[in-house]
């Protein structure tokens, strides 16, 4: 990462005396990590601070602290004042939703980001590829600005870094990232207790849903691809309180053979509009392929919302990974 660019963002912080903090739609636990270490942070400069997201946070990350200062937008906060926006684990201005049209005056855009579809859409732009995570960046300001990391923002950098890595299991860990959880760690926070409220605490009924949906997936290419589609009327008779999206794929990508695995699920309250998460085993590059469709992400995990019909979308996109296969 450029030092030169984390004393940019320094700088801009500086400058300015309230912030509006967002991150990208369906926040996850890097997002919501990355925006409250980013909120204590500024908390700890004296900062007037808010954070904004398009979503509800899902239920496995309530234990997080600062989460109730997380706001979900509504067309009321349109008067909102801020002298300067941040914007993290956003590849662009567009995946913030509704919330970006809270900066109609065209104040100031931090964008920390480590996706490499990210479009240097900021004033100022902290992006670094080979981070791990959003939250590995925001603890790199933490040491830039010399702001003593407390045990709060010890534990959602941490559960920014856990989650995004796949638990310290994908390729974007790096010794960097085993360094500084390694540090977060002296905290004493109970690590399997994190794990156990994020991957292990599925209620009973979001389960059965969760089993009813692979019983129908589907393999082709002789295995190497996998795919489950969501339509919207099993959604709307279904009131979710567990995000599965992560579940449903892990398993997918836990099968022998699989190369490239891929969630088709209907949007509700929006036409034809279908959303489509893509893993990698780490022989195909699903960024591609989502920045083939208007999306992005990484090389093993992106995702990109295409208009169409649900049967359409996905033989599209499964005909893309075809292409892509090694």
């Amino acid at each position: 990462m450029s030092r030169l660019n984390l004393k940019k963002v320094a700088q801009e912080i500086r400058k300015h005396k309230s912030f509006l903090i967002t991150a990208h739609t369906s926040p996850e636990g890097d997002a919501i990590g990355a925006e409250l270490a980013f909120y204590h942070l500024l908390k700890k400069l004296g900062k007037r601070v808010v954070i904004v997201n398009e979503d509800p946070t899902p239920v496995e990350y309530d234990f997080l602290p600062g989460r109730e200062n997380i706001v979900v937008y509504t067309p009321k906060l349109e008067n909102i004042y801020f002298d300067c926006m941040a914007v993290l684990d956003c590849s662009d201005l567009s995946r913030t939703g509704e919330v970006r049209k809270l900066n109609k005056n065209n104040k100031p855009v931090i964008n920390i980001d480590h996706h490499i579809s990210n479009d240097n859409f900021g004033t100022v732009n902290l992006v670094d590829t080979a981070a791990s995570s959003a939250s590995e960046i925001v603890y790199r300001l933490f040491k830039e600005m010399h702001v003593e990391i407390d045990r709060k923002s010890a534990l959602v950098l941490y559960v920014g870094m856990m989650t995004d890595t796949g638990s310290f299991r994908y390729s974007n860990t790096s010794s960097f990232t085993h360094q500084a959880t390694g540090e977060l760690m002296r905290f004493g926070f109970d690590v399997r207790s994190i794990y156990r409220n994020i991957y292990e605490n599925i209620p009973y009924f979001d389960m059965q849903f969760l089993i009813k949906i692979l019983k129908d997936m589907h393999l082709s290419a002789d295995g190497k691809i996998g795919w489950v589609e969501i339509p919207a009327k099993l959604l709307r008779h279904k009131k979710l309180s567990f995000d599965l999206s992560d579940h449903i794929l892990s398993f997918l990508r836990s099968i022998k053979d699989i190369q490239a695995v891929a969630l088709f699920r209907e949007n509700l309250g929006y036409k034809k509009e279908i959303r489509v998460n893509l893993r990698s085993s780490g022989k195909v590059d699903v960024n591609k392929i989502a920045q083939a469709f208007g999306g992005g992400g990484h090389k093993a995990a992106s995702g990109c919302t295409i208009i169409g019909k649900l049967s359409d979308v996905r033989r599209k996109v499964v005909a893309k990974l075809r292409e892509n296969l090694k």
